[in-house]
């Protein structure tokens, strides 16, 4: 866990997965760690396992899909849910996969790299459409 990293155009500076895109960045509510421990019959569930760059709380994710938002001086915008992959079972054990689904949080492109840090918060800009 770092207390601070910087946003490039591919998402975290320093994550070798990262690529510029709509998969730039992955984020995970916090809220929904306990859910996927709890269908994995765990006490808890170690964020980094969950292959997500950032861990957000209080704010619903999936209400920043297709809408830009700033965290600290990054600026991205959601593009959608961020759905497992196989590895979960590698990293979670057998049923990894599907306790993650629809608690896997979304996927956002860097319209504006910048630099965040832990407790920096989430302001989502102002969309112009009633979706």
């Amino acid at each position: 866990m770092l207390d601070a990293a910087e946003i490039t155009e591919a998402g975290i500076d320093g994550d070798h997965r990262g690529r510029p895109g709509k998969r730039a960045v992955t984020l995970i509510q916090a809220e929904h760690l306990p859910a996927i421990a709890a269908m994995l019959r765990r006490e808890r569930i170690d964020p980094a396992l969950l292959r997500r760059n950032i861990v957000v709380s209080g704010i619903n994710l999936m209400a920043l899909r297709k809408r830009a938002f700033s965290i600290g001086t990054a600026l991205l915008c959601g593009t959608g849910p961020c759905a497992p992959c196989s590895r979960m079972e590698e990293a979670l054990g057998p049923g990894g996969y599907n306790a993650v689904r629809g608690h896997g949080g979304i996927t956002a492109e860097v319209i504006a790299p910048g630099r965040i840090a832990v407790h920096d918060q989430i302001v989502a800009q102002n969309s112009g459409n009633s979706d």
